[in-house]
């Protein structure tokens, strides 16, 4: 995918607000900018009208994307995004509504919304950064925090399963649902173009790092060491399915998981509406 050859790389010029700060507050490195690099690029090299787009977040690194992109955005409550998200999607069924998320917000405080969204199969594209950490607050241990690695609230190395959030965006009725990383960014524009042309539930797991707390707790070095792990330790899902489970351990597989056509929340909603009329004008 590429972006209109008419703006070329001076693209993201358009979708930015540029009375805001700049530099961002994001850490230098921060995986997250090449999450909304991609993002962008996405929109534009599908055409649609920025003002056709919604982007909203709840707290945290990832949450303070929305205030930068120049779409119809809301940057919500803790865990909220989806709540939000959920509203206007039903006022403005139109609208493509992305929500953008980190693994605590989305999976701690936000997971009731989360399973619940994929559940109803609303028409809402949630982008999920993983960096399995608490980086905003301090670095404390999240939902998605590898078994074994040290956090600010788990010195001695966290002992809890994490929650693998493809596998549990599936069981719980999602329509489309796939996982890359901030180094494959191309891929990731691709899974995005694609969560964003279902008219389901979709889910775009984006891995990340954050080297400021899981990294330098770990000793797992800076922005590009760990940009290099998330080249080494991630295999794509046709290379996973002919190896063993043994040899999958601890990799990121990529790929897209889930692309289903089922009916979408809204859709449905309408038609429960021209029941009632049709019932009431009787």
């Amino acid at each position: 995918m590429t972006s209109n050859p008419k703006h070329g790389s001076r693209v993201h010029e358009r979708y930015l607000r540029h009375h805001k700060k700049f530099p961002n507050v994001w850490c230098a490195g921060c995986g997250i900018g090449i999450v909304l690099g991609a993002i962008i690029r996405t929109i534009d090299a599908l055409q649609i009208d920025k003002n056709d787009v919604a982007v909203i977040s709840g707290i945290g690194c990832t949450g303070r994307m929305p205030v930068y992109a120049d779409f119809n955005t809301m940057h919500t409550t803790h865990g909220r995004a989806l709540a939000f998200a959920t509203g206007l999607k039903m006022v403005r069924p139109d609208m493509k509504v992305i929500a953008v998320m980190g693994d605590g917000d989305a999976l701690a405080i936000g997971g009731n919304h989360f399973i619940h969204a994929a559940r109803r199969n609303i028409g809402i594209t949630s982008i999920v950064v993983n960096n399995f950490i608490y980086g905003m607050t301090g670095g404390q241990y999240s939902p998605t925090t590898p078994i074994g690695a040290q956090a600010a609230t788990a010195p001695y190395g966290h002992i809890e399963q994490p929650f693998p959030i493809a596998e549990l965006s599936i069981a719980a009725g999602a329509a489309f649902v796939a996982r890359s990383t901030v180094y494959h960014v191309r891929e990731l524009e691709k899974y995005i173009a694609q969560a964003l042309g279902n008219d389901g539930f979709s889910v775009v797991e984006a891995v990340s790092y954050c080297h400021t707390t899981l990294g330098r707790i770990n000793r797992w070095g800076k922005a590009p060491d760990m940009m290099a792990r998330l080249k080494e330790q991630s295999v794509s899902q046709n290379k996973a399915e002919k190896m063993s489970e043994e040899e999958k351990q601890g990799l990121i597989v990529r790929g897209i998981f889930v692309d289903r056509d089922i009916p979408e929340y809204t859709k449905l909603y309408d038609q429960v509406i021209e029941r009632a009329q049709a019932e009431v004008a009787k």
